[in-house]
């Protein structure tokens, strides 16, 4: 058999297999609301996202003050950045870490705890 035949065959197999996954793997995203995390950005919002949010004792105020509804801030915590070089991984007992964002039309930059059983809104901060 020719090198062409057998390259021809090894594609149109590798095509059928990309076209199966694809599908596949489309499905069980939006059904199960799986995902797939393996950057250290999308790992750690997800993990700021899966357990219960708490505020600390100003924040409540702030809140009110700067017009922010806790819609706000999931969005952050699905389409925000984490700053590592601004963020505290190996603080004990709870890591914090910098989430940055657009809230308004205006950069802000949240700081989260993150504790074992929650995650706790430290500040907000808005950027000129």
């Amino acid at each position: 058999m020719a090198f062409l035949k057998r390259l021809g065959y090894y594609m149109i197999g590798l095509t059928i297999g990309i076209i199966f996954l694809t599908f596949f793997l489309k499905k069980k995203t939006s059904e199960t609301g799986t995902e797939f995390c393996y950057f250290p950005n999308c790992r750690v919002l997800k993990e700021l996202r899966s357990k219960p949010l708490a505020y600390s004792a100003n924040m409540e105020e702030m809140m009110d003050d700067k017009r922010i509804d806790t819609l706000t801030i999931q969005y952050l915590l699905r389409e925000g950045d984490v700053n590592f070089s601004e963020s505290d991984t190996k603080a004990q007992p709870c890591k914090v870490f910098l989430v940055e964002g657009q809230i308004q039309e205006r950069e802000a930059a949240l700081l989260f705890k993150n504790c074992d059983s929650t995650t706790i809104l430290e500040s907000i901060e808005f950027n000129p």
